[in-house]
């Protein structure tokens, strides 16, 4: 659970500054710096409830392991603790008879038994888990969501990087890391404050004031402790429990969960956290709503709930004349879109989530109204290493969706990148309180990793990562530089 908000506002001011800025005595200062604390998440180790399948098989020849055994009998002869060894060091050959009973579960791949023993020992891929996910989401990244999900740690296994290095899609985007930013490196242990808060609302770059000095365009933004917030399930999953998963694990880290209105409506669930999916300008959206969103733009619908004082955001498929439309709003004054992409992270036209978000912010940009307005985007985020290359590319937040289900150990299939397709199960008896923790250890994970990323990249808040180009590399663009003069590289040899 959340333990505080993070405070921005003269929290860090010695009891002397805050006397004279706020006009408190040293001991209400005093009283005020003691009940400070950090923005925390708090995570539970939370096991499986539906088994994920193991990433190994191992298999064991019994004849052979029993003619290594009777051969190390004689050769070592009293020295029972080597006589009885095995060569692992995660326990899959330990326990009362060894290797004739070994346990994959706790295979990690290093191959230390099969290359020591090629004659009886083989350690394969477990299909089944190969078979998770599809080309996109892919098990890798399934099994890694588990265990961060589980945990609420960064997953680390000592092995270094095992991923790719370049790719389609956020593989081949780069981030700039420098060994001269150590010292701000200590955001995930607390030592220092990064902030992963962001502001989502209407920004006006100059306040204008009245003949009375009353400000008469204040700021109608708001901020959320995270940049991530929870898009809406399928509508091919129809269940009242992850409605009700979302909104709670959105209350308790500080984020938005965004459902369709009647959902809200029916279970009950409005309140600042929850951002209602609107299709008209009679849906009713509950008491405590800060932000509603439009499922397709509609101006009139858009000015009724502006002018009850809503923050308005729109929801725009990034398909046909998608920016010209985005243009438009914004002209029309929306101050907040959320753009989707399908879940591989393409556009109607087929390109990729780095270029199509770069397109929207540059124009927005150049129309001199970016920091006007609230760029969200969801589709293609299928890990934590997505979330800072999605805020770079020009969004202010990203929304999570499969992740979301994926975290609660449903199983995906059927056609997972087109919009609302999916097939969704979900374990059976599903334990809400269980399946919040696993949101909210996933949450951790995800932020603790962003500080990291900001850390090592010398950036003090989230907020100043958003469209820095300068800090992401191309892969493509750095091949073009190194080989193209060289014969055989595409377009190269010129």
């Amino acid at each position: 659970m959340v333990l505080s908000a993070e405070l921005e506002h003269g929290s860090f001011a010695p009891e002397s500054v805050a006397s004279e800025v706020w006009g408190l005595t040293r001991g209400e200062a005093r009283q005020r710096a003691d009940t400070y604390q950090r923005y925390h998440i708090e995570a539970l180790p939370t096991e499986e409830k539906w088994k994920i399948p193991r990433r190994f098989n191992v298999k064991v020849g019994k004849f052979g392991l029993a003619k290594m055994i009777f051969k190390e009998f004689f050769q070592y002869f009293g020295h029972w603790e080597t006589v009885f060894s095995r060569p692992c060091t995660y326990g899959v050959f330990s326990g009362p008879i060894g290797g004739f009973s070994p346990r994959p579960d706790l295979c990690v791949g290093c191959l230390r038994c099969e290359v020591q023993h090629p004659d009886f020992v083989t350690v394969t891929p477990n299909g089944e888990l190969r078979a998770l996910g599809d080309k996109y989401l892919t098990y890798q990244h399934i099994y890694t969501i588990d265990q961060e999900a589980m945990r609420g740690t960064v997953p680390v296994r000592g092995q270094g990087y095992r991923g790719r290095f370049g790719g389609p899609g956020f593989d081949g985007m780069f981030t700039d890391m420098s060994e001269i930013v150590r010292p701000s490196r200590d955001g995930i242990h607390g030592r220092e404050l990064i902030g992963t808060s962001v502001d989502i609302g209407a920004k006006p770059m100059h306040l204008e004031f009245d003949t009375e000095g009353n400000i008469t365009n204040p700021p109608t933004t708001f901020t959320i402790q995270l940049p991530f917030i929870f898009d809406a399930p399928p509508t091919t999953l129809e269940s009242d429990a992850v409605a009700r998963i979302y909104v709670e694990a959105a209350e308790q880290v500080d984020t938005l969960a965004i459902l369709p209105a009647k959902s809200i409506e029916r279970l009950g669930l409005a309140g600042p956290n929850v951002v209602p999916i609107v299709t008209c300008s009679g849906c009713s959206v509950g008491p405590g709503t800060r932000m509603v969103e439009l499922a397709t733009w509609n101006h009139e619908t858009y000015a009724h709930f502006a002018a009850q004082g809503y923050a308005v955001g729109v929801r725009l498929e990034m398909t046909g004349e998608w920016l010209s439309t985005l243009l438009e709003m914004q002209s029309a004054g929306v101050t907040i879109f959320h753009l989707l992409s399908d879940h591989h992270g393409r556009s109607g036209d087929g390109r990729f989530l780095i270029e199509t978000l770069k397109e929207a912010h540059m124009a927005l940009v150049e129309k001199g109204v970016r920091d006007e307005v609230t760029l969200l985007g969801s589709g293609g985020i299928a890990g934590a290493d997505n979330l800072p290359k999605g805020i770079i590319s020009g969004l202010d937040a990203v929304g999570l969706d499969h992740v979301l289900l994926i975290a609660m150990q449903a199983r995906l299939s059927g056609d997972m990148q087109s919009r609302d397709t999916v097939t969704v199960q979900l374990p059976k008896k599903l334990d809400e309180a269980w399946a919040v923790q696993r949101l909210v250890n996933l949450s951790c994970s995800w932020r603790d990793q962003m500080l990291e990323i900001l850390g090592a990249m010398g950036v003090r808040e989230v907020r100043r990562l958003r469209g820095e180009f300068g800090r992401s590399m191309m892969c493509s663009e750095l091949e073009a530089e190194a080989f193209g003069e060289i014969e055989g590289f595409p377009g190269g040899g010129r």
